[in-house]
C-alpha cells in the first residue's frame, strides 16, 4: 500500500539520515534536516534553517526543483487532520501577507501532520 499511497498524494515518513545523503550537495554547511516526508519521488523536508520541498520532474526524472522556503517568510500555517471519509491529513503554509497558501502538503497520517506542526510550530517561532 506504501506506492500506492505515494501515487494518491500522500507522503509517509523517511529517516533524516537519508534525506541528508539524497541532500548533500542542496545543504548548505551545518544545516542539518530535523524531519523528512517522501511522496513517490518527491520529499518534503524540515531543516533547521528552511523547509525544503524536493519535485522530480519528467518521467526518468532527472530534472528536479529544489524550493527553498525559509521559515521567517512563513507567516501562517493550518493543519486539517484526516476523518472517518477523509483519510488525509493536510498542511498549507502562507508566504508573507498571500491571500492564498503557497503551499499544499498532504499526508496519510495523522501522527505525521503533527510532527510537522511541532517542527514548523518551533522552527516559526524561533
Amino acid at each position: 500500500m506504501g506506492v500506492l499511497s505515494g501515487l494518491m498524494g500522500n507522503a509517509t515518513q523517511i529517516k533524516p539520515e537519508k534525506a541528508e545523503a539524497d541532500l548533500k550537495d542542496v545543504l548548505a554547511v551545518g544545516e542539518q534536516v530535523d524531519l523528512a516526508f517522501k511522496l513517490v519521488r518527491d520529499m518534503i523536508v524540515f531543516t533547521d534553517f528552511r523547509l525544503i520541498i524536493v519535485d522530480k520532474q519528467g518521467i526518468t526524472a532527472k530534472k528536479t526543483e529544489y524550493k527553498s522556503i525559509p521559515y521567517k517568510s512563513i507567516s501562517r500555517f493550518s493543519v486539517e487532520t484526516s476523518g472517518h471519509f477523509d483519510l488525509d491529513a493536510e498542511l498549507k503554509i502562507w508566504l508573507s501577507s498571500a491571500e492564498l497558501p503557497a503551499e499544499t502538503l498532504q499526508f496519510k497520517k495523522d501522527k505525521n501532520i503533527i510532527a510537522v506542526q511541532k517542527a514548523l510550530a518551533t522552527a516559526v517561532s524561533s
